[in-house]
């Protein structure tokens, strides 16, 4: 009987072990944590509920609609409030909100009109002839370095903690590179790609809701952990994949052996380049040491609602490197869905480190909490002291999909090409986001069946 054995229980292996046993194939996921989900974790406590990493879901790809139907959750969806769609950045120490319209970015503060102007440049610059060029280059290029600043470094602060100046847009960012290759400009492609979408009846990222659970994304983890039961085994850390006839016997740190029919791979980076595995030149394993992921700390605090100035009335702001504030971005929490914060009271999330501050966790927590609050006082007017505090420490967090990234890639493939029935499936290959690892988990366990079928 075909067995499959999975190395890592964060979302994209849980997806990948639900659809393998929906399709009756036995599955084995080995996490080394203590309890499955890798970043999504949900904490309640003193009536605050605070997640630890993510705090939605972009319902972006058919494939998230249907695992939340499959695991019969569509009565426990949340959608955002109505009133949290607004979104702000950070210009001149004041928050701007965000344009929602083509009216709105010609009116916005958050660019000079020179800016504005170099924009309505853009389809009139010529393609890039760099292979492999970094963010930073190719938005200065097209865009102008005001957008860069104020526009796409921020996000890129909020979204993978990095450096636009590092970061490949080829890896990193696919669409946009995809646009000036297809199309030859970025808003040529918007257009043109929005006019496709909808003859395909199709949505974009941007258009996409966001979703969670009245009980925070850790139902989405809690749900899938009893759906598979004793498959998942915890606190079980494997160290050695050995070649064993046709398949292969997965070794943990603790002398267990247990024989697969195929493995697949959902761990982060540096824990499969630490993995041995036969058949697999340590050279290909080596290169993926050098995928960065930057440290994080998140910060949860609650204030009573009238200690905060602000409306709170969106998302959330993220904060332009330019802008010298140790927060990366703050979240509204208690403004996206409701009983996350007692009635009277409101809960901000605070985001420090990532590649702009590397040793964010060589600061005390009571640290974290000050530095945090400070730039709540200073963008939100935050007074008093909070009643609820929550600091996490992530020492990895984001993958970096950086220059070179392609030679991450090419191992990847060759790993897979040296050990026959070993695939590799994680945020460090397909996606960082959620939905993104929730189609990877999927397509993997389409792959596997069908390497079943045939092995």
């Amino acid at each position: 009987m075909t067995t499959v054995a999975i190395v890592g229980g964060g979302i994209t292996g849980l997806t990948a072990a639900f659809y393998l046993q929906r399709q009756n194939v036995p599955v084995t996921v080995y996490e080394s944590a203590a309890q499955p989900g890798g970043a999504i974790q949900t904490t309640i406590r003193d009536g605050f509920l605070v997640e630890h990493g993510p705090n939605t879901i972009l319902e972006s790809a058919p494939e998230v609609s249907a695992l939340v139907d499959d695991l019969g959750l569509n009565s426990r969806r949340l959608y955002p409030a109505p009133g949290s769609k607004a979104r702000y950045l950070v210009r001149d120490g004041a928050m701007i909100r965000l344009p929602q319209s083509a009216l709105g970015g010609v009116r916005t503060p958050l660019l000079s009109l020179r800016a504005k102007l170099r924009i309505l440049a853009e389809p009139f610059i010529a393609k890039g002839r760099v292979p492999d060029e970094a963010l930073a280059d190719f938005v200065k290029r097209r865009l102008g370095t005001e957008v860069l600043d104020y526009c796409i470094d921020p996000f890129v602060g909020g979204v993978y903690a990095g450096n636009p100046e590092r970061l490949s847009v080829a890896h990193g960012f696919p669409k946009l590179h995809a646009l000036e290759q297809t199309y030859g400009s970025l808003i040529k492609g918007t257009i043109l790609g929005a006019r496709a979408r909808r003859k395909r009846g199709s949505r974009s990222k941007t258009s996409s809701p966001m979703l969670s659970f009245d009980a925070g994304l850790g139902v989405l983890i809690e749900t899938l952990a009893q759906k598979l039961g004793d498959s998942v085994q915890l606190q079980s850390l494997i160290t050695h994949m050995e070649r064993d006839g046709a398949g292969w016997t997965a070794r943990t740190s603790a002398g267990e052996r247990r024989k697969h029919s195929a493995v697949l791979l959902c761990a982060p980076a540096w824990r499969v380049a630490a993995m041995n595995i036969e058949r697999v030149q340590q050279p290909d394993l080596a290169r993926l040491r050098h995928v960065y992921y930057p440290p994080i700390a998140r910060v949860a605090v609650a204030f009573p609602r009238n200690r905060i100035a602000h409306a709170l009335d969106g998302f959330g702001v993220l904060i332009p490197s330019k802008e010298k504030m140790h927060s990366l971005g703050i979240l509204f929490s208690s403004s996206l869905f409701p009983n996350r914060a007692p009635e009277g009271y409101a809960v901000l999330t605070s985001f420090l480190g990532g590649s702009r501050w590397p040793g964010v966790l060589d600061t005390t927590d009571k640290g974290l909490v000050e530095i945090a609050i400070a730039d709540m006082r200073k963008l939100l007017g935050v007074s008093g002291s909070p009643v609820f505090e929550d600091v996490l420490r992530v020492p990895f967090a984001i993958p970096q999909y950086n220059i070179g990234y392609g030679e991450v890639k090419t191992a990847l493939g060759n790993i897979e090409a040296q050990a026959p029935g070993v695939f590799v499936s994680s945020s460090f290959r397909n996606g960082i986001s959620v939905a993104d690892c929730i189609v990877s988990g999927k397509t993997a366990a389409e792959k596997l069946v069908q390497y079943a079928g045939h092995a």
